[in-house]
C-alpha cells in the first residue's frame, strides 16, 4: 500500500467509472460490440477509523469518560489487526483547548501520542489555527527537529480544500490525500468550518482565504475520482447542531452540506460541534454521471477520544464499486469507566512522561495571591462546610474578570462583561502554604490548572440587555422540560463593574412531558423559587434592555450549558481560541508578578425585596423599608461586613446590622438585613437612588426609588353668621390655599366638634373655594371647622375651630 497528498493526475485510471465507460462505448458501437470482462479481482475491505475534537486529552479521565491517548491508540491498533486495510483519520481540533499536561508543552505530547497511534490524515480544525497559520505550517506540520522545531512534528497529513492563500489562490494546506490498498484507492478531502475567521485571531490567518465548503469539496472530490480514487471520504471540521439523525435534514448549513456535497463523496466524517452521531442519508443523484450508491454515512465521534467512528467498505477491486458498507460508533470505555481496549504501552509512556513533565512545569510560579480565592459554601446536615454552586464567590468573579480582560481587545470581541459557571471551578485557588497559613502565597501553573481543568475556550457574543436579564434569571434552574434539576440554583460569577439586583418568590411550576423518560410526567407540579432581575448596571450606568453588549463566556456556557439556554441565542458568536487557563496565566503575569493579587470581596448580585404593599412612589418625609439578602461571601476566610449603610445623595441615612449566618440552603441567601429609612424632606423629587455600602468588603449596590413632594396648604372655614337663630340658614365657606399657586383639588369635610356635618369637593374650577349650606343646628354653641383631605399635589390641612351660637 502507499499514500500521497499530491498524486500525478495522469498516472491513475478510474476503476469505478469503467462500467459507465463500457456502457457508453456499447451505445456508440452497437450492442454486439459490448464485451464486459467478468469481474475477477477479489473484494477489498477497507476500514476507516476516525476521531475528532481530541483537544489534547492524552490522560485517562474517569470522571469525564475520556479514555486517554493510550487506550485510543490501543483501540486503533487492535482494530487494525482485525482489518488490514485501515486508515486512521480525524476531523480536526486534535490540538488546542487542551488539558494542562498537553497545553503546558505546546501540545507536543498530543502530537507524539497521535503519531505513535498511527494517525494518518486529518482535516484542519479551527483550533489548529489558534496560534495562526504560520504556527500550523512551520511548527505543527513541519518535521520534528530538536533544535529548530522541538514542539512540532505531526506525521499525519493535514488537509483542507477550502483554505487558500489569499494573494495567489494556491492551497494553504493540501486539499486531498490518497492511500492505496492494492487495486483500491481511498481518497480523502478535507474542509474546515466557514466560520473560521470568527473563531481565531484575524491576524493569525490574515493571509488565508476561507472558501465555501461544498464547492471546494465537490471540486476536489471530482479530481480525486479522476485520479483513480475508488472511495472518497470527506473529513470536515463542521458538524451537526443536534445529535439526532432525524433533525439533521431540517435546514441550515449542515443540511446544505449533507444534501449538496456531490455523489463523488462516499462518506462524511465530521466534528466541531462535539456531538457523537452515527447517521446515514441518501446520496443526492443530481450528478451528470450516475452511479449505483448506498446511503452515505454521516458520522462524528463526539469529543475527547471517548469514541471512534468505524466505517467498513467492501469494494470490488476490478470496478471500484462499493458493494457493501457498515458503520459503527465504538465507545472506548464502558459504563463504570472500564477501558474496552488495551492501552498501547508506547503511547502510555508518552502520556506518563508528559504528566511527569507537567508536574515540573506545573510548579512554575505564576505570581502571588494576597488571599484565598474561594468557591461559595453552605453547611451540610452534619454542620460541615461544603461547596455551594448557588453562592457568589470571589473565585467565580475573578475568573469572570480574567475572561473579560482576556477578550477586551477588538479582535477578541471587545468584551464588556463576562460570566463564569460555578461548575467550571473544581477547587479553591489557595496557593502554596508557606507552613504557617499566612498570605501572600505563590500560585503555580498546576494550582491554576486544577481550578479550571476543562480547557474551555472563551467565546464572545453580542447580547441585548434583555437577553442578559434572561441569562441571569436562568440561574434559577429549569431543564428543557421545565423540571427542577438536582442543583436548583447556579450563581454565575460576573466580571468587575457589572452589578445587578433581584427579587425571588416561590412559584408553582408544571413539568412538561419528556418522551425520553417517565420522570417528567405531563401535569406534574412542584414549587420552587424563581428570580426576577430588578436592575442591572455596568460601571454605574444602567443596562439598556434594547442595547447590545459584548459578553464573553466559556465554550461550555456558550451553547447553553447548565441550562443557560439564552446564551445559545447570542449573536455574532466567535470562539476566540483563547483557553480559560491561558487567560489566567496571562492575567497573573500582568497583575500579580510583582504585587500580590488582592482578593475582591465585593458582591455583584444582591437581593433587594420591597414589601408586597410597598407604594410605587414615596413622599418626601415618609419611611422606605425593604429587605436585603446575598450580601455576604460564605467562606469563613472571606471578609464580611457587619452592617449595611444606606445613603441618599451622599448623605448617610442609617446603618443596619447584617446577619452573616451560613446555612444549608443552596441559594445565595446569606448576608441579610432589614432596612427602614426616612426620606429627608429636602430629598430630590422624582428618580432617586439609595446607595447601599459595606465598609469592609467595598460592596456597593444601587436601589432606585421614585419620590414625590406635595405643596403645603392652609384651610380656612368661615361661617356667614357667628350668632344665628335656630332654624335659620348658615352658609359655611371653605378656602384652601396651597403653596406655589397650586390649585387644590379633593374632598373637604366640615365638622361640628368631632362630628361630620357636611362634605364638599374642590375641583379645578373651584379655585380653592367652596360654599356649603349647613344642616340645621341645635341651640347652643357649635365649634365649626373644615378639613382638606389633600391630594397627590397638595398636603392635607385643617382650619381652626370657629364658635357659632345658635339660640
Amino acid at each position: 500500500m502507499r499514500s500521497r497528498s499530491h498524486p500525478d493526475h495522469a498516472s491513475f485510471r478510474t476503476p469505478r467509472r469503467l462500467a459507465a465507460f463500457a456502457v457508453a462505448t456499447a451505445a456508440a458501437l452497437g450492442a454486439s460490440a459490448l464485451v464486459v470482462p467478468a469481474a475477477h479481482a477479489a473484494t477489498t475491505e477497507v476500514q476507516i477509523l476516525a476521531t475528532n475534537d481530541f483537544h489534547g486529552r492524552i490522560l485517562n479521565n474517569t470522571t469525564n469518560g475520556e479514555a486517554g491517548a493510550a487506550v485510543l491508540a490501543g483501540a486503533v491498533k487492535q482494530l487494525r489487526t482485525e482489518h488490514a486495510n485501515t486508515v486512521f483519520a480525524a476531523a480536526g481540533d486534535l490540538i488546542g483547548a487542551s488539558t494542562f499536561e498537553s497545553f503546558i508543552q505546546d501540545d507536543k505530547p498530543t502530537i507524539d501520542a497521535l503519531n505513535a497511534a498511527g494517525l494518518e490524515v486529518s482535516a484542519v480544525g479551527n483550533h489548529e489555527l489558534d496560534q495562526g497559520y504560520d504556527d500550523l505550517i512551520n511548527r505543527v506540520m513541519a518535521p520534528y527537529d530538536a533544535v529548530t522545531n522541538p514542539w512540532g512534528g505531526a506525521q499525519w497529513e493535514y488537509i483542507a480544500a477550502n483554505l487558500k492563500v489569499r494573494q495567489t489562490g494556491d492551497p494553504a494546506v493540501p486539499a486531498t490525500w490518497i492511500k492505496e490498498f492494492g487495486d483500491v484507492q481511498v481518497g480523502f478531502v478535507g474542509a474546515v468550518t466557514e466560520e473560521l475567521p470568527g473563531l481565531v485571531s484575524p491576524g493569525g490567518i490574515a493571509d488565508i482565504q476561507v472558501e465555501g465548503i461544498v464547492q471546494s469539496v465537490n471540486t476536489e472530490a471530482a479530481a480525486l475520482v479522476a485520479e483513480g480514487a475508488d472511495l472518497v471520504v470527506m473529513l470536515v471540521h463542521e458538524g451537526a447542531p443536534d445529535a439526532s439523525c432525524d433533525k439533521m435534514d431540517d435546514g441550515g448549513k449542515w443540511t446544505d452540506i449533507i444534501n449538496t456535497v456531490s455523489p463523488d463523496v462516499d462518506a462524511i466524517v465530521s466534528g466541531h460541534t462535539h456531538l457523537a452521531y452515527n447517521c446515514s442519508f441518501p446520496v443526492p443523484q443530481w450528478a451528470t454521471e450516475q452511479r449505483a450508491v448506498l446511503n452515505r454515512p454521516v458520522v462524528s465521534a463526539g469529543q475527547y477520544g471517548m469514541n471512534l467512528n468505524q466505517l467498513l467498505f467492501s469494494v470490488d477491486g476490478e470496478t471500484g464499486e462499493v458493494q457493501g458498507m457498515t458503520q459503527n460508533l465504538l465507545p472506548l470505555e464502558a459504563t463504570g469507566d472500564v477501558p474496552l481496549y488495551p492501552a498501547d504501552s508506547a503511547v502510555a509512556e508518552i502520556a506518563a512522561a508528559a504528566a511527569a513533565e507537567a508536574e515540573v512545569l506545573g510548579a512554575v510560579e505564576l505570581g502571588k495571591i494576597g488571599g484565598a480565592l474561594n468557591r461559595a459554601q453552605a453547611v451540610n446536615s452534619a454542620g460541615a462546610r461544603i461547596e455551594n454552586r448557588g453562592g457568589e464567590s470571589t473565585l467565580g468573579n475573578l475568573v469572570a474578570e480574567v475572561q473579560q480582560w482576556a477578550t477586551e481587545s477588538p479582535e477578541s470581541g471587545a468584551a464588556q462583561i463576562a460570566f463564569m459557571n460555578p461548575g467550571g471551578l473544581r477547587t479553591d485557588m489557595a496557593g502554596t502554604d508557606p507552613g504557617d497559613g499566612s498570605y501572600p502565597r505563590t500560585l503555580t501553573y498546576k494550582q491554576a490548572a486544577v481550578v479550571q481543568p476543562f480547557a474551555n475556550t472563551l467565546v464572545n457574543m453580542q447580547l441585548t440587555g434583555a437577553q442578559i436579564k434572561a441569562v441571569l434569571e436562568q440561574q434559577w434552574q429549569r431543564d428543557a422540560y421545565n423540571a427542577l434539576p438536582t442543583r436548583p440554583f447556579l450563581r454565575l460569577g460576573a466580571s468587575e463593574g457589572f452589578q445587578y439586583t433581584y427579587t425571588q418568590e416561590t412559584v408553582t411550576e408544571v413539568q412538561q412531558d419528556n418522551p425520553a423518560t417517565v420522570v417528567n410526567e405531563a401535569g406534574l407540579t412542584y414549587q420552587a423559587p424563581q428570580g426576577t432581575v430588578t436592575g442591572m448596571w455596568l460601571n454605574g450606568e444602567p443596562i439598556d434592555p434594547a442595547a447590545s453588549y459584548s459578553v464573553t463566556v466559556n465554550s461550555f456556557l456558550s451553547t447553553g450549558g447548565d441550562n443557560f439556554r439564552e446564551l445559545a441565542n447570542g449573536a455574532g458568536k466567535r470562539d476566540t481560541g483563547k483557553i480559560d487557563l491561558t487567560a489566567m496565566v496571562d492575567y497573573m503575569d500582568a497583575f500579580a508578578s510583582t504585587t500580590p493579587l488582592a482578593v475582591d470581596h465585593r458582591q455583584h448580585a444582591v437581593e433587594v425585596a420591597f414589601p408586597a404593599d410597598a407604594p410605587a412612589t414615596y413622599e418626601l418625609g415618609s419611611t422606605v423599608a425593604f429587605g436585603v439578602k446575598s450580601w455576604t461571601m460564605s467562606p469563613l476566610s472571606d471578609a464580611k461586613d457587619t452592617e449595611v449603610v444606606v445613603s441618599l445623595g451622599g448623605e448617610a441615612l442609617g446603618s443596619f446590622p447584617l446577619d452573616n449566618t451560613i446555612g444549608a440552603a443552596v441559594y445565595d441567601d446569606y448576608g441579610t438585613a432589614s432596612v427602614s429609612v426616612a426620606l429627608p424632606a429636602d430629598a430630590p423629587v422624582g428618580a432617586a437612588e439609595f446607595v447601599l455600602t459595606g465598609a469592609t468588603t467595598g460592596t456597593s449596590v444601587i436601589v432606585p426609588i421614585t419620590t414625590f413632594d406635595r405643596a403645603d396648604s392652609v384651610t380656612v372655614g368661615i361661617p356667614n353668621k357667628l350668632i344665628a337663630k335656630q332654624k335659620s340658614a348658615i352658609q359655611y365657606t371653605v378656602i384652601v390655599v396651597a403653596e406655589g399657586g397650586v390649585r387644590p383639588t379633593g374632598e373637604v369635610t366640615i365638622y361640628d366638634g368631632d362630628a361630620v356635618i357636611a362634605t364638599a369637593t374642590l375641583t379645578e374650577q373651584s379655585r380653592g373655594i367652596v360654599k356649603v349650606k349647613l344642616p340645621e343646628l341645635d341651640k347652643g354653641v357649635h365649634k365649626l371647622s373644615a378639613s382638606f383631605a389633600g391630594s397627590d399635589a397638595v398636603r392635607p390641612s385643617t382650619s381652626p375651630k370657629v364658635p357659632v351660637l345658635v339660640y
